[in-house]
């Protein structure tokens, strides 16, 4: 169900024209918010479309209003209902909403490194569809998926996962990288089979340079 959420939050996201980062900040709220409550199924979209306008409001210079995303659960809540979860959300988050996303930490090293502008975009794909899934990667630091998502991005594209430069930019050695590396591929080689597409039909278009199309490498990452 969780993922069936955050599919739909991609459409949002795109479809109100927001921030990736703004959709990133969501889903932090959204999975810290349920490591403390127990929501049941029916409110769960009310709680993803709460956390997408406290992230809206954050991240967005124009963001949308409170009416919008009642619109767009197609008025399964009012605006009542979706302010009251936005004060409840943000008491259990105790307001604190500035956190680094992998994202962050992929924008960072991209333009620290040099790294194409494909490279760049491909790892963005990578990490979105680890949004998709909770475990594993909440054993994971946001920089250590962002660096993974690089490195695995960097192979498949045939330029070579890692190098120095890399590794003092990110401070992460390759080797540190690979458990995460492991797990950000079997999503990527499993993602053409999941019901979820939005993040699929979001890169396919020409702004990400149809990233979402390459095809895994049968390459292996060495990583000694």
């Amino acid at each position: 169900m969780r993922a069936v959420l955050i599919d739909w939050l991609v459409e949002v996201t795109e479809e109100y024209k927001m921030q990736t980062e703004t959709l990133y900040l969501a889903v932090n709220f959204i999975d810290r918010f349920l490591s403390y409550m127990s929501v049941v199924r029916a409110k769960l979209q009310l709680v993803g479309t709460a956390a997408m306008f406290i992230a809206s409001k954050y991240e967005e210079i124009f963001p949308p209003d409170v009416g919008e995303f009642v619109y767009i659960t197609d008025d399964t809540y009012n605006k009542q209902q979706v302010l009251r979860m936005e004060h409840l959300i943000l008491r259990v988050l105790g307001f604190d909403l500035s956190v680094p996303t992998p994202l962050t930490f992929i924008n960072a090293i991209c333009i620290s490194a040099r790294l194409k502008e494909k490279t760049m975009y491909f790892a963005m794909y990578l990490s979105e569809l680890a949004l998709l899934e909770v475990e594993p990667y909440l054993q994971f630091l946001p920089s250590v998926i962002a660096a993974s998502a690089i490195a695995l991005s960097r192979h498949t594209l045939g330029e070579g996962a890692w190098d120095e430069t890399l590794q003092k930019t990110s401070g992460y050695c390759l080797k540190e990288l690979k458990l995460c590396i492991g797990f950000l591929y079997d999503t990527f080689v499993k993602a053409p089979a999941r019901e979820q597409h939005a993040i699929q039909d979001k890169y396919r278009s020409g702004k990400y340079m149809q990233v979402s199309k390459i095809a895994p490498s049968n390459e292996i990452i060495v990583f000694d």
